[in-house]
């Protein structure tokens, strides 16, 4: 049995997921993923326009092939900032059959809970996401790597999402104030 004092919360991080939730229930999810030491090599902002850098690029292609790959997944927006990227992924329903079985109708609200497989849940999107586009860069011989884990947050409301998509077609006109700007850093 774990004694979570025993070392003092050293080199144990609790989860950031909600718990109890199944994150590949249909819906729409706001995820940030950030670059290790938060370092601004993904793009530079001029003119408060995203500029992509070549690590940039590549997440972004990263980015339409996983929608490609993905069925379930869509991409309602993102942004690519200098240090870190946000995604609106929508989790799409999906109907299987199974041998002898007739399809099962889906209710159309998005509070149903579809217990899917592990390829079609949150976590296992932004992995595949992250990890494609660290292999992209080894090939490339492009030294990135991103910082470990994610941020999330489930939307559950029109409301929010409308919000959401507001914050990231406005963080390339936030840059210049973002205590996350290097230039910002040395005040």
């Amino acid at each position: 049995m774990r004694n979570d004092n025993y070392f003092k919360d050293l080199f144990y991080i609790p989860s950031t997921r909600l718990k109890n939730w199944d994150y590949s229930t249909p819906g729409y999810y706001f995820v940030t993923i950030c670059t290790r030491e938060k370092k601004c090599n993904l793009s530079n902002i001029v003119d408060n326009k995203t500029v992509l850098s070549p690590i940039g690029k590549i997440i972004e292609e990263e980015i339409h092939k996983t929608k490609i790959i993905r069925k379930n997944i869509s991409f309602d927006s993102y942004i690519i900032m200098p240090n870190h990227v946000h995604i609106i992924i929508f989790i799409c329903p999906t109907v299987e059959t199974h041998c002898n079985a007739s399809l099962q109708i889906i209710q159309k609200t998005l509070t149903v809970n579809i217990f899917g497989p592990q390829k079609n849940n949150l976590g296992s999107v932004v992995r595949g996401i992250k990890s494609s586009v660290i292999r992209r860069c080894i090939k490339e011989k492009i030294y990135f790597h991103w910082q470990p884990r994610f941020y999330d947050h489930i939307i559950r409301s029109e409301t929010s999402l409308t919000k959401i998509r507001e914050y990231i077609r406005l963080n390339p006109f936030k840059w210049n104030d973002d205590m996350e700007n290097p230039i910002n850093k040395s005040s």
